[in-house]
């Protein structure tokens, strides 16, 4: 098995405070961010026991094409990135809820539709009513944005904007903002999407604030973020009631299930065969490459920590020897 980068220890000089999220490492000095993208993998809120070998590069690397191609829609926190796991920009306060964006039937919306429908109650998924008459996969008449707040543990809840606006999360100016961004940026991944034969199904943006203005934060377009499938075959697959072709980590939650896992309370997580873990690390990559055009070269991992600290010293992040 190659080396994963399962989590990082830095110590920088001058000190930073420290955060481990679920996938990345985040060390925040003054209004600056430093993230380091693990190769850690989660999935039904839970970080699975073993890292994916180079998932942090692929995540980190898509990320920085995507909001490098939508600048003009709106400004990002992103300033640089001197190594393949890190990225390095503005420090905002972050906006607690996450714009979800859907553009087909798929995913927590078909499930919730499959049960309204079973139960003879309106199809509505965080205030918004879906249509009657659709099937797994079918394309929304127009994307639907189905907000979620953001858990610090546990599992991130849906809310609807009526929800947002009358517990004061955020002011309804920024809220038409956050809609606006939302909708822009998707309709561009779409765009970009099509282009590589591929089709955007649905994503989450998270935001912050920085002086008073809203800035694009965290991951773009990601795998972790994002659910794509396959443009060629899309309308027969449909036609015939067959699965769609995806390229995300719905396969990774799809084999958990088969497992017995569904991030339920006294579940046991399953520890995924090596041959798997390469598997994934093989989606990963085709996605990387499918999406943007580009070949995917994996970074040296005989010593990653000190690859990175190495890759720092010109940034005035300098890692401190212990």
């Amino acid at each position: 098995m190659k080396r994963a980068l399962r989590e990082t220890n830095l110590t920088f000089d001058p000190p930073a405070e420290f955060y481990r999220g679920k996938v990345r490492d985040v060390y925040r000095r003054g209004d600056k961010l430093l993230m380091v993208a693990s190769d850690r993998i989660s999935s039904f809120d839970h970080v699975l026991p073993k890292a994916i070998p180079h998932k942090g590069q692929i995540l980190n690397q898509t990320a920085i094409y995507f909001l490098e191609s939508t600048r003009d829609i709106c400004p990002n926190w992103l300033e640089l990135s001197p190594d393949p796991n890190v990225a390095i920009g503005k420090a905002c306060a972050a906006i607690p809820v996450e714009m979800v964006i859907r553009g087909y039937a798929v995913g927590h919306a078909w499930r919730t539709y499959k049960q309204a429908e079973q139960e003879a109650r309106p199809r509505v998924l965080c205030g918004v009513e879906m249509p009657a008459g659709m099937r797994e996969a079918d394309a929304f008449p127009e994307p639907i944005i189905t907000p979620a707040t953001k858990a610090e543990e546990g599992h991130d809840e849906d809310i609807s904007r009526e929800e947002i606006l009358a517990q004061g999360i955020v002011a309804p100016d920024v809220y038409a903002k956050l809609e606006d961004y939302t909708r822009r940026l998707f309709s561009r991944g779409q765009a970009m999407a099509a282009e590589r034969g591929l089709i955007l199904v649905d994503t989450k943006y998270e935001f912050g604030l920085l002086d008073g203005e809203v800035y694009l934060i965290d991951e773009i377009h990601t795998p972790d973020s994002s659910r794509y499938f396959y443009a060629e075959g899309y309308a027969e697959r449909q036609d015939k009631g067959e699965r769609q072709k995806q390229l995300s980590k719905e396969f990774v939650r799809e084999w958990l299930m088969a497992n017995g896992f569904q991030g339920l309370d006294g579940q046991p997580i399953p520890e995924m065969p090596d041959a798997f873990v390469e598997s994934v690390t093989t989606r990963y990559t085709e996605l990387y490459e499918t999406i943007t055009g580009r070949r995917f070269v994996p970074a040296d991992t005989s010593d990653i920590e000190k690859r990175i600290g190495d890759n720092l010293l010109e940034t005035g992040w300098r890692v401190a020897e212990n």
